[in-house]
């Protein structure tokens, strides 16, 4: 038996308006999320390396309790649990974005401390040498020094964090894998659906490696 030869392709083709779909809140989710996982990111990332100890303590305490706990139990937490808190339940899809954000957030801060550490400490004494207070110092030649620093590692966080959205189908979140599920126990096709469905995800993060690639080589040809 063939296996290639018994996949029902012709089927898939009468879903791809459900998946496509699912492809949108994927993207949704994914953008919005990790635009305010980036902002959570940058704040937090700078907060660790406060001169004060009880905003170094508030950003540890953010990121360990995020990168400490499943981004999945996180979900949950926020769509189940939280509501019995504050007796309101938030629509799956902004609870989505939240936790996408908030967890994407975490990782995110790690990357902006380290960046920042890695610039050699003589550049903030120069910027001193010249006048410019420490936020401006900061601002005009640590930061762009930093962000180059970033573009892998938050390329690499991006990306997982893409994947990561398929683990929203369990707060009833419409992305690409809630709608194969939906379509495969409706109709038997499991094999032809999660396959589509990879591939849309495959086509989605390579998409992303040759866009960050591109923009890594732009960097490097302008430093």
């Amino acid at each position: 038996m063939n296996i290639f030869t018994d996949f029902r392709w012709a089927g898939v083709i009468e879903f791809l308006p459900q998946l496509g779909v699912g492809l949108y809140y994927t993207l949704l989710v994914s953008v919005v999320g990790l635009i305010i996982g980036f902002a959570l990111g940058a704040i937090f990332g700078l907060l660790r390396l406060s001169r004060f100890r009880v905003l170094r303590g508030i950003a540890a305490i953010y990121v360990e309790v995020l990168r400490g706990t499943p981004l999945l139990v996180q979900a949950i937490w926020l769509f189940f649990a939280l509501p019995l808190i504050i007796h309101y339940t938030l629509p799956s899809l902004v609870a989505g974005i939240i936790v996408i954000g908030i967890n994407s957030g975490a990782y995110i801060a790690e990357i902006v401390r380290g960046a920042v550490q890695s610039v050699d400490n003589g550049q903030m004494e120069a910027g001193r040498s010249l006048g410019m207070s420490h936020h401006k110092t900061m601002l005009k030649v640590i930061w762009p020094q930093a962000f180059k620093r970033m573009i892998p590692p938050l390329g690499n966080q991006f990306i997982i964090s893409i994947k990561d959205t398929s683990l929203l189908s369990v707060i009833l979140v419409p992305e690409l894998l809630y709608q194969g599920r939906a379509i495969a126990s409706n109709h038997f096709n499991a094999v032809e659906i999660y396959t589509t469905v990879a591939v849309f995800y495959l086509a989605i993060t390579l998409t992303l490696s040759l866009v960050l690639r591109g923009v890594e080589r732009r960097l490097e040809a302008h430093s």
